[in-house]
């Protein structure tokens, strides 16, 4: 089983500037995916994401833009410890590629960086498979949530 690459690939019944402000822009994002996004959209801007209310364990880690390219493409580091420089090593990337189609969008989605984090093998299958898992579960409330947004513009 290779351990280093989650691709998926839906389809979002909303335009791709519609879906690029769902994937890209925290009041959005924190909607369908962490409890709380506090980052600036534009390359380079750092921040955090939160997973979990305040007080009840929950999990905040660091939050890099890499790339912003309206409507195609947003890309972002993710993982590191809050505060981090966000490199190869200490967080993983994801791309969200959007191309029109079918009157809606084709969103693809890349998360790669696992073996490069170092982790022994145990450890490594565990993050993927809970990555995988994360993706299936918030992948869906993006489709969802996206086609509602494009509903109100």
């Amino acid at each position: 089983m290779e351990l280093g690459t989650i691709e998926r690939e839906v389809f979002v019944d909303a335009t791709p500037d519609v879906v690029f402000d769902v994937v890209s822009n925290p009041e959005h994002v924190r909607r369908w995916w962490p409890d709380e996004a506090h980052y600036d959209v534009r390359a380079g801007a750092t921040g955090t994401i939160v997973f979990g209310k305040p007080g009840t364990g929950e999990t905040t880690v660091g939050f890099t833009v890499v790339e912003v390219a309206p409507p195609h493409r947003f890309v972002f580091r993710w993982t590191q410890p809050p505060g981090e420089p966000a490199v190869e090593g200490n967080s993983l990337l994801v791309t969200f590629e959007l191309t029109a189609a079918r009157g809606g969008t084709l969103l693809r989605m890349t998360e790669t960086g696992f073996r490069e984090m170092g982790w022994e093998a145990a450890l490594l299958e565990q993050q993927y498979n809970d990555h995988v898992s994360g993706w299936n579960f918030y992948l869906p409330r993006l489709e969802a949530y996206a086609a509602q947004v494009g509903t109100l513009r």
